[in-house]
């Protein structure tokens, strides 16, 4: 019955500075950590962005409304790398993201070693899954470089994502869902977004693999409004987002806000349906989590 249920598809200020490399590990559990943001500095040549790593809880909005505090954010870039997370809560931050006319790209932030110090740059390797693609959606201007990865599928109930076949559900569970799913369907069309979006994401339950997007689907579901870089990382010192390939002297952002996040817990649980965080074992819900 829940196949019906839609799609899965959820810092303190810093500039540039040198640290010990950040493995593919670390990056990996920085993505299954609560979503946290980094201001990442590329003054004087080019535009700042923000960084945004992890799953999106019940937590999140509040954490980037007291990061735009701290913050001019208004018409700067969002670079993603995330599995998704609470339907709702994601929602909530792509409305304050579109009010504030962020643009969003996805990758990951890093820093190349030069004979003057620091360089801030974006690797495109990196992930945007489940609500993830729709906080994308988000951006006045949206970019997504040629290795990057978006992926969409149902959302489900998060506590019964492991064995979704096998579990039981109530009518409350099924009333969730088919709420969240109306609330995710507004959305999309007030982002702009195609119902090829909500189409493509509704056809994958979570027993099968995630649909990754091919370049075509980016552009028919309206995920995609530019082919340049520089629309949303404009500068004449940014390093073009899919062009630039990962060294082994690059540190990826964030470092020490990534250990932070990873000695946090997950908030306690909106009533709403969740994405199923991918690319390793998720942090295991409370009993009480509604969906994922």
């Amino acid at each position: 019955m829940i196949c019906a249920a839609l799609l899965c598809i959820a810092l303190p200020a810093m500039t540039v500075a040198r640290e010990k490399p950040v493995s593919a590990d670390r990056t990996l559990e920085a993505r299954k950590q609560p979503m946290h943001f980094e201001w990442v500095s590329c003054e004087p040549n080019c535009r700042n962005w923000i960084a945004a790593v992890g799953i999106v809880t019940g937590d999140t909005p509040k954490a980037f409304d007291d990061f735009a505090g701290a913050h001019d954010v208004s018409g700067m870039t969002v670079v993603l790398d995330s599995g998704g997370g609470s339907v709702n809560d994601a929602i909530a931050l792509g409305r304050r993201w579109r009010a504030l006319g962020l643009r969003t790209t996805v990758g990951t932030s890093v820093v190349t070693k030069t004979a003057t110090g620091g360089r801030a740059a974006v690797v495109p390797d990196a992930y945007c899954e489940s609500m993830c693609v729709f906080m994308l959606l988000s951006g006045k201007s949206r970019y997504v470089p040629e290795r990057a990865h978006v992926r969409v599928h149902q959302i489900w109930m998060g506590d019964r994502a492991d064995d979704a076949k096998a579990a039981s559900y109530t009518a409350q569970d099924l009333m969730i869902v088919e709420r969240d799913i109306g609330r995710l369907a507004k959305y999309t069309f007030d982002m702009g977004g195609a119902g090829d979006l909500l189409s493509l994401a509704l056809s994958v339950p979570p027993w099968e693999d995630l649909h990754e997007l091919t370049p075509a689907e980016l552009r028919s579901t309206n995920l995609v409004t530019t082919d340049a870089v520089a629309d949303v990382l404009p500068g004449t010192d940014t390093v073009p987002v899919a062009g630039l390939v990962t060294k082994p002297e690059q540190d990826r952002l964030p470092g020490a806000a990534a250990r932070a996040a990873a000695a946090t817990t997950i908030s306690k649980p909106t009533k709403t349906a969740e994405a199923i965080p991918t690319g390793g074992a998720a942090i295991a819900p409370p009993a009480q989590q509604q969906s994922r």
